[in-house]
């Protein structure tokens, strides 16, 4: 069962409250590392093993400088977050670029930075060729349709995802590219987001070894490299559990031995591009009661909304819920906890069982380390809140600035 604690006290929440007013969101820097640590060592084995931290899951420089000194890179799939990657002092191809509908503007920046460019549709080597060039190193994103079942709600069954290219168009591309210039080829996928069961990253990985092979074979082409894509889930709910990465790592190596190995494809680098794992876990929106109502419910208000962690409300996602000083107090209480925007489905929990809780009662909930600030808005007015990060030596860095009304107002040609 997945542990949910805090990585502060009382008292510390409470001084840096004094500090930093809530609503906020708040990362452990020493988790984050761990875990990252925890990743690359399941992949050991494998030869030059690069895992590509999806920008869009946390888009902060100072989480990404924090990670590339762990050794690991960048995933963008935006201008923006190619420019992130640069400011966190990332270069060349530790940067790849996975976007989808890209505007010619992306892939200028992705050549100028010598990024890897991960395509995704054969339609796009003559855009790319005509806006940017065709670089020496190129890799295509794989749908593979019909021939994987699964995928699932967030990501969507393949054959109703709208990314990548079918197997056909797959072998088309590399055979196009490959007399245009290309010297070195890569293969990626992505066919499911926020997974627990790790043998569905194990089939996946035996699905694009079977691809390297039939590239191999009736294209002549030797596969540099295969990006396994993200998905890796986290245990959002205290019963379930973290995918276990070491069997994870071990039951690719398996599959890599017996389909990579043995048919003479030895070294083929491998990669990831997980998010959501590396840092979710690991980072807290914190926020203060301000109100409390007995209708036909007994609601609980906060100073935050959907606007600081938008999951709750938009697919009903569990966030698990952590009032500050009684933890260990009984859940005799069944609350709707609440935000401020006009919208009804501004919630964090629904129908929860919580101790009783007071104005003023400082609240955590957990596993927003990940799509949590990254998918903030202005609607109603709304202002993103800071981001803190809890450093090993328990000092406390601001690492992103509350929005003010003034930062609102300042794009208004008025």
């Amino acid at each position: 069962m997945a542990e949910k604690k805090l990585p502060f006290s009382k008292d510390e929440i409470h001084r840096i409250i004094e500090e930093y007013k809530t609503p906020f969101h708040i990362y452990d820097e020493q988790a984050i590392r761990d875990n990252v640590r925890a990743l690359l060592n399941a992949f050991a084995w494998a030869p030059e093993f690069k895992e590509y931290f999806a920008v869009k899951a946390t888009p902060n420089p100072s989480i990404m400088e924090v990670l590339r000194e762990e050794g690991v890179g960048a995933d963008c799939s935006s201008l923006a977050e190619l420019l992130l990657a640069e400011r966190a002092g990332l270069q060349g191809e530790e940067i790849i670029l996975t976007s989808n509908d890209t505007p010619a503007i992306e892939f200028k920046k992705a050549r100028e930075m010598g990024a890897v460019i991960n395509l995704d549709d054969i339609s796009h080597i003559d855009y790319l060729e005509r806006h940017a060039g065709i670089p020496e190193v190129l890799c295509f994103r794989y749908n593979p349709g019909p021939l994987r079942e699964g995928g699932n709600a967030i990501i969507g069954n393949p054959e109703e995802s709208k990314y990548g290219l079918t197997r056909k168009q797959l072998l088309s591309a590399l055979a196009i590219v490959k007399e245009k210039g290309v010297k070195r080829f890569g293969l990626h996928t992505m066919v499911a987001s926020n997974e627990l069961d790790h043998n569905f990253f194990i089939e996946t990985a035996h699905m694009m070894f079977d691809l390297v092979l039939e590239v191999n074979r009736s294209l002549g082409i030797r596969i540099e490299f295969v990006n396994f894509g993200g998905g890796i889930g986290i245990p959002y709910r205290p019963e379930q559990e973290a995918v276990d990465l070491e069997r994870l790592g071990q039951g690719i190596k398996q599959a890599y031995e017996e389909k990579i190995v043995a048919n003479g494809l030895h070294p083929l680098k491998l990669a990831m591009e997980c998010g959501r794992m590396v840092t979710g876990p690991y980072g807290y929106l914190v926020s203060t009661v301000l109100h409390k109502k007995e209708i036909y419910k007994n609601y609980v208000g906060l100073d935050a909304c959907m606007a600081n962690l938008m999951r709750p409300g938009l697919y009903g996602a569990y966030h698990h819920i952590s009032v500050v000083g009684k933890e260990d107090w009984p859940k005799g209480y069944i609350y709707d906890v609440t935000g401020s925007l006009c919208e009804n489905n501004d919630k964090f929990a629904i129908n929860r069982k919580l101790p009783m809780i007071d104005i003023g009662d400082v609240v955590v909930i957990h596993d927003a380390g990940a799509h949590g600030h990254a998918m903030g808005f202005n609607y109603n007015g709304k202002l993103r809140s800071a981001e803190l990060l809890l450093r090993p030596d328990r000092s406390v860095k601001l690492i992103r600035r509350a929005e003010t009304i003034e930062d609102y107002f300042a794009t208004l040609e008025f």
